[in-house]
């Protein structure tokens, strides 16, 4: 399978796959699922494939660092959704990634440092988060939603792949790194249902986020020591293995605020 065809077949055969489970198991539960790489590492995997290793494991490490714009976006996304509709909470999560990348963009250090850095980031985004406990508002799903989120999701990939020249794999890595899906996941859970799902979405993000940084913190160190197909298995045993603590993690809080 070709670059291209990486592009336009498996990353909406991942989203699509991602919405459905989502709307079966809930808000938290797919803000869960976003933590698996599904725009990003195909991304990552286009990029080492056509511009080299090298190229792509700078980028891994722009998208490790991206965690932490992410997390921006969680908790001024989650605190403006307690006071505002959908569209300006999408502003302010947005204009926060935006404030974290560009400060990223400066910051100098090592994959393990960054890692650290990630997960301290992580840890307080979660504990800054505001509650979800608000009753959702019953509504009926759209039908057109999956396949517009698919739409938009493709169409990103393909034009930030088609610009990675230009971009540079630092600032490469950090943009594919916005948590678009799941900004629409929250955006569409906000508009229909409250924001207290909205938040169930970024609260689950952000614990699927450990995941993600792992992810990248593998193909980091990795890709030019195994090359593509050894760091990508490697990778993708560390999401494995982190989402399935994180999925742990959800249900035993998000039970936990249910009886509270």
């Amino acid at each position: 399978m070709d670059a291209l065809a990486l592009k336009l077949v498996l990353t909406p055969a991942l989203i699509g796959a991602v919405s459905i489970a989502g709307r079966r198991w809930g808000p938290g539960v797919s803000g869960w699922l976003v933590g698996f790489p599904l725009t990003s590492g195909p991304i990552a995997l286009i990029l080492a494939l056509e511009q080299g290793v090298d190229f792509a494991a700078a980028a891994a490490a722009g998208s490790m660092a991206g965690a932490i714009a992410q997390s921006a976006f969680c908790v001024v996304y989650g605190k403006s959704a307690r006071r505002w509709r959908w569209g300006p909470a999408l502003v302010a999560g947005s204009l926060a990634f935006a404030a974290a990348a560009v400060g990223l963009q400066a910051l100098t250090l090592s994959a393990v440092a960054l890692a650290v850095a990630v997960v301290v980031a992580l840890v307080a985004a979660l504990r800054l988060m505001p509650d979800d406990a608000r009753a959702a508002r019953a509504a009926p799903l759209p039908r057109w939603d999956i396949p517009a989120r698919i739409g938009v999701t493709t169409a990103v990939v393909l034009a930030l792949t088609g610009v990675a020249h230009l971009l540079g794999p630092r600032l490469t890595g950090l943009l594919a790194t916005f948590p678009l899906y799941g900004a629409i996941l929250a955006g569409f859970a906000h508009h229909l249902e409250g924001p207290g799902p909205a938040i169930g979405v970024l609260r689950g993000l952000l614990l699927g986020l450990f995941a993600f940084a792992g992810f990248f913190f593998v193909l980091a160190l990795l890709l030019d020591r195994f090359g593509i197909p050894g760091a990508f298995a490697a990778a993708i045993a560390a999401v494995l293995a982190l989402q399935g603590g994180a999925l742990w993690a959800l249900r035993r809080f998000g039970s936990a605020a249910g009886r509270a």
